[in-house]
């Protein structure tokens, strides 16, 4: 009987160590990332809420304890959940969101608000995201040092990578030229 349970347990092992294991990188079956706002839709929800964040940590210390409002119970999921992960390690999240903003600003597919493509596949674009994801992991390490000086010098390189891609992309008075290239749209 004792044969029998280490002839199992052997073949168990065995057959254990020698299955292949799933490449580390490969996704859920039927799950394919892909956009479910447009880049403003997604910029205004995402990263315009968590920069603001890491720019109000220049002045206002996040270590300070708040002072909750009494709502009498009806304040709801915002007032509610507001300070569970508050005070630095609100900003340090903040930060690492917007350095992940780059993976949802790159999904293949999204639209800009004009019904344009992200342009993607330009190189300045490109750059730009970059530039954001090296923007938020400054800012993480300067509210991991809890020190408000740390967070006014990190706050033009947060400042800055949201320029690099406004001002190329964005930041033009017909809405049509937005996500080309130097503003200028092909529609008349």
């Amino acid at each position: 009987m004792i044969r029998h349970c280490v002839l199992i347990a052997a073949t168990v092992v065995s057959v254990a160590c020698n299955r292949t294991a799933a490449p580390a990188d490969s996704q859920p079956a039927g799950f394919s990332p892909r956009p479910h706002s447009n880049l403003a839709q997604m910029m205004r929800g995402i990263p315009f809420t968590f920069s603001n964040i890491v720019f109000d940590a220049q002045s206002q210390d996040p270590g300070t304890p708040r002072v909750a409002a009494d709502t009498g119970g009806s304040a709801g999921a915002t007032a509610t959940f507001k300070n569970v992960y508050g005070g630095w390690q609100e900003v340090e999240n903040s930060a690492l969101a917007l350095a992940e903003t780059a993976n949802l600003v790159m999904i293949p597919g999204r639209l800009c608000e004009n019904g344009k493509p992200v342009p993607i596949e330009d190189e300045a674009y490109r750059t730009a995201a970059q530039g954001l994801v090296a923007a938020g992991q400054a800012a993480y390490i300067a509210a991991q040092s809890k020190n408000l000086d740390a967070m006014v010098e990190v706050s033009d390189t947060v400042a800055m990578a949201c320029a690099n891609c406004h001002e190329r992309y964005r930041d033009f008075d017909d809405p049509r030229d937005r996500c080309t290239p130097g503003g200028k749209s092909e529609t008349p």
